[in-house]
């Protein structure tokens, strides 16, 4: 049975958000949410949930480069938890080392620049990335 899922892009000042869904693997951008120091209008996320009627949530783990923890990492492992709790939805965490940079290359690619997070914002098309890997592994495990 396909699994519909939301990612998230966790930051201080946005968080980025696709959706996707397990039958292609496929994920689309939905927008950027506004954060204050991290706290997301947690009314857009309800929204969004009964909107899209996600099986899953998926945040991105800004992990360091060497695989260790670092303070953002352990700030998004606190919005899953707080996603989880309001919502009771399962909530994976994936690694997402990099997609910020894969989604400025792709625009970069596509003959926008990212100058500003403002003219082209990053973070849906980060949680685009972050939830087509996590679908694949996921499709990886059924086959």
């Amino acid at each position: 049975m396909p699994i519909r899922a939301l990612g998230f892009d966790y930051g201080t000042r946005q968080i980025g958000v696709a959706v996707g869904q397990s039958l292609t693997g496929s994920a689309e951008p939905l927008r950027e949410l506004r954060a204050r120091d991290g706290v997301p209008d947690w009314e857009q996320i309800a929204r969004l949930i009964s909107e899209w009627q996600p099986d899953a949530l998926v945040v991105g783990l800004p992990l360091n480069m060497d695989g260790s923890p670092s303070e953002m990492s352990a700030r998004a492992e606190k919005f899953a938890r707080r996603l989880q709790g309001r919502f009771g939805l399962p909530v994976h965490c994936i690694d997402e080392r990099l997609s910020t940079f894969e989604a400025k290359q792709s625009l970069r690619d596509s003959g926008r620049t990212p100058t500003s997070y403002r003219d082209n914002p990053v973070d849906s098309l980060a949680a685009v990335l972050l939830l087509q890997t996590w679908l694949g592994n996921l499709s990886e495990e059924t086959s």
